[in-house]
């Protein structure tokens, strides 16, 4: 079993950056795909995006293509959310979760409890 804890949320003016971190815990993260997701109030949990298992191919939603980036460190069993330009549309509870399988739709296994990002208009 995989645990997943994220840090890194908090409240940002629109137009601002801000980075989400997803530490796993095991000695297997390296062989799993990386994904986040996110949920607004009143909306259905949402892909944001992916990563490969060596971290060399990502695909993201159109939404937030151009601005977010996801990366990762397995040494530190890490990856990571990089947030741009936020627009208040992004406020949302982030989740990352790990799958076997890159790709999308991505088919996640475990998740994290989430993390709250607030962005202020």
């Amino acid at each position: 079993q995989v645990q997943l804890v994220e840090s890194g949320g908090g409240l940002v003016q629109a137009g601002g950056s801000l980075r989400l971190s997803c530490a796993a815990s095991g000695r297997t993260f390296s062989t799993y795909a990386m994904g986040w997701f996110r949920q607004a109030p009143g909306k259905e949990r949402e892909f944001v995006g992916v990563i490969s298992r060596s971290g060399a191919w990502t695909t993201y939603a159109d939404s937030v293509k151009g601005r977010f980036t996801v990366s990762r460190d397995n040494v530190k069993n890490t990856v990571y959310l990089q947030m741009t330009s936020l627009k208040p549309e992004d406020t949302a509870v982030y989740y990352c979760a790990v799958g076997r399988v890159y790709g999308v739709p991505f088919t996640t296994e475990y998740w994290g409890q989430g993390t709250q990002v607030t962005v202020s208009s």
